[in-house]
């Protein structure tokens, strides 16, 4: 089989999945950012026409790399589901329908601003802010939607919550914390600590189950030995019974043939004395 190089192009045109810069961010903006994508990623599990991902660079001008973002959180749908090392729009034909930034100390002014409103120029359907520290937006969660390629702020419910027409969820915050319920269901997206407690708890119910049976298991032995001892004893109690009976029998026919040899002795006694009455009757 003959192998083709790919020839070196000196000005092939790269697009890097890293500028380097080293992102620091608090506990509450990382561990949100990540389980935002771990929800999404579950929601759309079983769909092969739903990328989610997030921290990747978008490039949206084919021959420019400096033509990039970064969101938080990203949803595409219509593109497969497949590892990527970079997004670029003119090969993938399809912008993120919703993205999400966490915002922080260093990025929220850029969220709130340049990040916006590239996003709506890409037709991002929805655009969501999350301050997961209450410190940087008010209200801290605030959602967008693309109407005429201008985004339109999403009013909040009585409870503080915000629908997402394009995830079917309802986002609401509690206690610094940014929950995904389903529309449809009201359901809890679950959380990766929730599936590490479940796992835990179906271990725990597991051990449980575990000890039940090894109980059962004995209890069954002991039952079955007291059942074993009971019928060696009723075995025992009928062979005892059978050897009274057998004396018994024994003692009676010893006591018929001790009153039949005694009869027969007083029939012969009696004899004799007839015998001997007649006799002094005929000497006399």
């Amino acid at each position: 089989m003959t192998v083709i190089e790919r020839p070196y192009v000196l000005d092939e045109i790269e697009y890097p999945d890293s500028d380097g810069s080293l992102i620091a961010e608090s506990d509450w903006h990382r561990d949100e950012l990540f389980d935002l994508i771990y929800r999404l990623k579950a929601r759309y599990a079983d769909r092969d026409d739903v990328y989610v991902s997030g921290h990747m660079f978008v490039y949206y001008e084919e021959g420019d790399p400096a033509s990039v973002f970064a969101p938080d959180v990203m949803v595409v749908f219509g593109v497969p589901k497949k590892l990527r090392r970079v997004y670029k729009l003119w090969e993938e034909r399809l912008a993120p329908a919703v993205v999400f930034e966490v915002s922080s100390r260093k990025t929220w002014r850029e969220d709130r601003g340049e990040k916006q409103v590239l996003c709506a120029r890409l037709g991002v359907a929805e655009y969501w802010l999350w301050d997961p520290r209450y410190e940087y937006l008010t209200p801290p969660l605030q959602g967008f939607r693309l109407v005429g390629g201008v985004y339109r702020p999403l009013r909040a419910a009585a409870a503080g919550c915000v629908h997402s027409r394009a995830l079917d969820l309802r986002l609401c915050c509690e206690r610094n914390r940014l929950e995904l319920y389903d529309g449809e269901t009201g359901e809890r997206l679950p959380r990766p600590e929730d599936a590490a407690a479940s796992a835990r708890e179906a271990e725990r119910v597991a051990r449980e189950a575990e000890a039940f049976a090894r109980e059962a298991e004995a209890s069954a032995r002991k039952r079955e030995e007291a059942a074993r001892a009971a019928e060696a004893v009723a075995r025992a109690a009928e062979a005892s019974a059978r050897q009274a009976a057998a004396s018994a029998r024994a003692v009676a026919e010893r006591e018929r043939r001790a009153r039949l040899a005694a009869e027969a002795e007083v029939a012969r006694l009696r004899g004799a004395n007839g015998r001997l009455e007649r006799d002094d009757d005929g000497r006399s």
